[in-house]
């Protein structure tokens, strides 16, 4: 594969007007930050969602700045070219706008390029301030997972009038890109030709300016969770189990370590 220079806030943001699809994945370790910024990806999400994929628990809600703060320095050390966006955790920017940059900043001063803040015009504080201390924010909005007790569940949103003002309002408040999430094709396809800045979609269709999917998901690590909107483009959990299967298997005939294995 041809080398591929480093994606930037800006480059990122231009690929709309290039009518360039942009590709992007979570990412929360070292070693998967390797495997995805050699592959290609465009930007890799430092999400939330590692409170559920990572460490078992069924909302993001419990994630914390810390725990943030150490998967996105994980990824760093393990990105050269992707752009590298980190989540903010529920309770991080919600309290005031000050709070907001206060910990919008400390993402950035280990090695993140943007932040990404849930929520249209209800954060619109947050975001601004971010954008004045010249944080690159992405937004998100739709389904947001941090409000999942006020929306009864992670269910697909149908207000397109306020998925639509929200949109509108913080692409003018200054977001480089918006995450759309859990909302109907047609709903999506209106906010993509609304605004200017790349769409990138999760359960929101094929008409907006990118996709992002969980990666754990789409790897099928999890063959026991497939969300309608998820493509599983491997199956590694059925990889896995079968490899651990058969080495547990050669330990216990004595069929391994072997002497290609064993120092002399």
């Amino acid at each position: 594969m041809a080398t591929l220079k480093p994606m930037t806030v800006p480059e990122f943001r231009a690929a709309k007007s290039r009518a360039q699809k942009l590709a992007v994945l979570t990412c929360y370790d070292y070693t998967s930050a390797r495997l995805l910024d050699a592959a290609g990806v465009d930007a890799l999400l430092v999400g939330d969602s590692l409170g559920m994929v990572i460490q078992g628990q069924k909302t993001p809600l419990p994630v914390t700045m810390r725990e943030m703060l150490y998967h996105t320095a994980c990824v760093v050390r393990g990105t050269s070219r992707a752009l590298i966006v980190a989540d903010m955790p529920f309770l991080s920017y919600q309290v005031s706008a000050a709070q907001s940059v206060r910990n919008a900043g400390r993402f950035l001063k280990i090695g993140a390029a943007a932040v990404k803040l849930e929520g249209g015009e209800r954060m619109l504080p947050a975001i601004e301030a971010c954008i004045r201390a010249d944080i690159p924010v992405m937004g998100h909005i739709g389904l947001t997972p941090q409000s999942v007790h006020k929306m009864g569940g992670f269910k697909v949103q149908r207000d397109a009038e306020q998925i639509l003002a929200d949109a509108i309002a913080i692409e003018r408040a200054g977001v480089f890109s918006i995450v759309l999430e859990g909302v109907p094709a047609d709903v999506a396809a209106q906010v993509t030709a609304l605004v200017n800045v790349p769409i990138i979609g999760i359960g929101a269709g094929p008409s907006c300016d990118g996709q992002v999917l969980v990666l754990h998901d789409m790897l099928g690590m999890y063959p026991d969770f497939r969300p309608k909107f998820v493509k599983q483009y491997a199956n590694l959990s059925a990889t896995i189990s079968d490899a651990v299967a058969t080495y547990c298997r050669e330990v216990k005939d004595g069929q391994f370590p072997t002497a290609a294995e064993t120092f002399q």
